[in-house]
């Protein structure tokens, strides 16, 4: 049995799409708040998530860039009410793989959700995510990287920083967000713990630590990727 995490902060909405989902014989895990959604994801396997955008604590937005962190492989949908055409482009910028708006048809969302469960099941399973950078290799399937001192791997909060980096390659990523997304938002450590992690990349990256190529400091705000 397939199994979903609808995330809805509105009551009625999220009964009436739990119970269609059950009828169509899918096991639904259903909650309205943001914090607990990422618990679930943490600690349960979902074939496929749908997220409301606005909730209270943690935003779907923010759920689904922390999701894609570490896993790519889930499909995502947003069932939300935020229509504009901005903020579709920013769902789907942060990883979601359809972006549903309220009022919507009860139907279609059903066909949507099949679509992307079968569309993804019929994938091969760990497909490793590779990305390469000047002379650098990181395997984010595995951990394992090649730089500086060679082939060595990489903690998961490693990897999960630095694909946030990548993931938003070009851009600034302020020390709040990094804290947010990889450490998440119970407690955080010490600003200072990131810049490390920066100093470590840069050892591990960067042909002249001193002088950095990739990883860019952005003084006052945070860090930046440039490729």
């Amino acid at each position: 049995m397939m199994r979903i995490l609808l995330v809805e902060d509105e009551e009625n909405i999220r009964d009436v799409v739990k119970l269609n989902l059950e009828m169509e014989d899918y096991e639904v895990v259903a909650t309205g708040s943001g914090k607990e959604a990422l618990k679930f994801v943490k600690e349960q396997h979902f074939d496929l998530l749908i997220l409301d955008v606005m909730l209270p604590e943690v935003d779907g937005f923010q759920i689904c860039e922390q999701i894609r962190l570490t896993n790519m492989d889930v499909p995502i949908i947003f069932l939300t009410a935020k229509d504009t055409a901005q903020d579709r482009i920013t769902g789907l910028k942060k990883g979601a793989d359809d972006y549903l708006t309220k009022p919507f048809n009860l139907e279609e969302l059903l066909l949507r959700v099949q679509n992307l469960i079968k569309r993804t099941s019929s994938k091969p399973a760990n497909t490793p995510e590779i990305y390469e950078f000047g002379e650098n290799k990181v395997n984010f399937a595995t951990y394992e990287a090649k730089g500086n001192p060679g082939e060595f791997t990489l903690t998961k909060k490693e990897a999960m920083l630095l694909k946030l980096l990548i993931d938003r390659r070009g851009e600034v990523v302020s020390r709040q967000q990094i804290l947010q997304s990889v450490w998440g938002y119970d407690v955080y450590p010490s600003t200072r713990t990131i810049d490390n992690f920066i100093l470590s990349f840069r050892k591990y990256f960067e042909k002249d630590p001193r002088n950095p190529k990739y990883f860019l400091s952005v003084r006052g705000v945070g860090y930046k990727f440039v490729d």
